[in-house]
């Protein structure tokens, strides 16, 4: 029975049973014990520490003078002109595509901009088809009223979807969710893997032309497209396949490529009709990026020598760290270790694997489930992970994601040595 006028209250039934972000309600349950005196190693968030990632000086500098001109009010309902026209620009220098500003529409982040993707293009019942591990599509789907379509990815592909997985759910599908750099793996499409799925969207869109149907969309999130190591080449559906164009909605920002988690700025394009309607929906929601960062970022995006010499100084100190950890848990590996990780190639993550099930600590405690790997390592080697489950993937899944954005490097051996200690405990 209720015992206060509280607990009878009533709410909507999409209130009801919602759940909120699994890994934001990690890192915060990390950071209060934090707070308490613990010493523990919060690799969960997908965010920078601004004292060892911080946002360009030319980009602050701008901010700063920005709302020194008094540029506080309500910015256009699509985002700043002079940025939107220097969005416009970045597209084109960086992939070679050519949208007009009212093909493009400016945010606070990325995350009202997939909403609005959602709302725009999926009706309620409709399907949604996302490869898991991935993230939060499964939670948009759900605000949408839409029925998911969870297609499970396999370390032998890098947890990125094939063609073969993702062609036997198109038919009743309304939206391809797709993002590439991944998260949460930090891998991505190969050119050859990406063209077959656009092949494929084309081939059900051609089907659909016949009868009048609508037709299957793309919502294709690269908001990590700036960070990619090595040899590794960003690849996107309307480059390889222009064909592509009408069904394409692309997701992008500042938050990951210049350390700008807080900053919020976000861009979709794709489609004038498509974007119109997204910036209606917003509209009245009012998520709009804050004007001074919107003229700001305006500026800064014109920067070009700036914004390479920045972007070249974090990728170096990204990659450095992503390999620094890849190295220690191949370490642990050769050392005998339930442990693993695929080489990184993009973003601020590396995929790990603590295959640790049903081993047993020292108390006779067997880690039966992924709860229980995870609670050990942060119980006894102090390091915060997020499991692949909170991604979609199966409660079973061995595999997690870890983040660099707020580790130094002195911190990678300490890590790996404080696991080390834990792993050896385990029988």
């Amino acid at each position: 029975m209720p015992t206060s006028l509280t607990e009878e209250l009533l709410v909507s039934e999409l209130a009801e049973h919602i759940i909120g972000s699994e890994i934001i309600k990690l890192a915060a349950e990390v950071n209060a014990r934090i707070a308490k005196g613990e010493h523990i190693y919060n690799l969960t968030i997908g965010d920078f520490n601004p004292k060892i990632f911080p946002i360009p000086a030319e980009l602050k500098n701008q901010i700063i003078a920005a709302y020194e001109k008094g540029e506080t009010n309500y910015p256009a309902g699509d985002g700043m002109l002079s940025l939107r026209d220097a969005v416009g620009a970045w597209i084109t220098n960086h992939q070679a595509l050519q949208y007009a500003h009212n093909e493009i529409l400016i945010a606070g982040g990325a995350r009202p901009l997939i909403y609005a993707v959602y709302q725009t293009l999926v009706n309620a019942n409709e399907t949604v088809v996302f490869p898991v591990p991935s993230w939060n599509n499964n939670h948009y789907t759900y605000l949408t009223h839409a029925n998911p379509c969870a297609v499970e990815t396999t370390p032998q592909n890098k947890f990125m979807p094939t063609a073969d997985e993702l062609r036997p759910h198109l038919a009743d599908a309304a939206l391809l969710a797709l993002c590439s750099p991944l998260n949460p793996t930090g891998t991505t499409f190969k050119k050859h893997d990406l063209e077959q799925i656009c092949d494929a969207v084309l081939e059900e869109n051609e089907r659909r032309l016949a009868t009048g149907a609508k037709p299957l969309y793309v919502m294709y999130d690269q908001i990590y497209s700036a960070l990619t190591y090595g040899d590794v080449v960003h690849y996107d559906p309307v480059s390889l396949r222009p064909a592509m164009r009408p069904y394409t909605v692309f997701v992008d920002g500042i938050s990951k490529s210049l350390s700008a988690t807080g900053v919020r700025v976000g861009w979709a394009f794709g489609p004038k009709k498509i974007i119109d309607k997204m910036k209606n929906i917003l509209s009245h929601i009012g998520a709009w990026a804050p004007k001074a960062e919107q003229v700001a970022t305006g500026v800064y995006l014109k920067e070009k020598e700036s914004y390479t010499a920045f972007l070249t100084e974090t990728k170096q100190k990204i990659e450095d760290r992503l390999h620094g950890f890849h190295k220690g848990f191949q370490q642990l590996r050769a050392e005998g270790f339930a442990v693993d990780s695929i080489d990184p190639e993009a973003a601020i993550y590396l995929t790990i694997q603590l295959a640790l099930h049903g081993k047993t600590t020292q108390s006779g405690t067997v880690l039966a489930t992924t709860q229980d790997v995870t609670q050990y390592v942060l119980a006894e080697a102090g390091i915060a992970v997020v499991p692949f489950s909170a991604f979609g993937a199966s409660d079973t899944s061995s595999w997690y994601r870890l983040s660099v954005g707020t580790c130094t490097m002195e911190d990678i051996q300490d890590i790996t040595n404080a696991l080390r200690t834990a792993l050896q405990k385990l029988v």
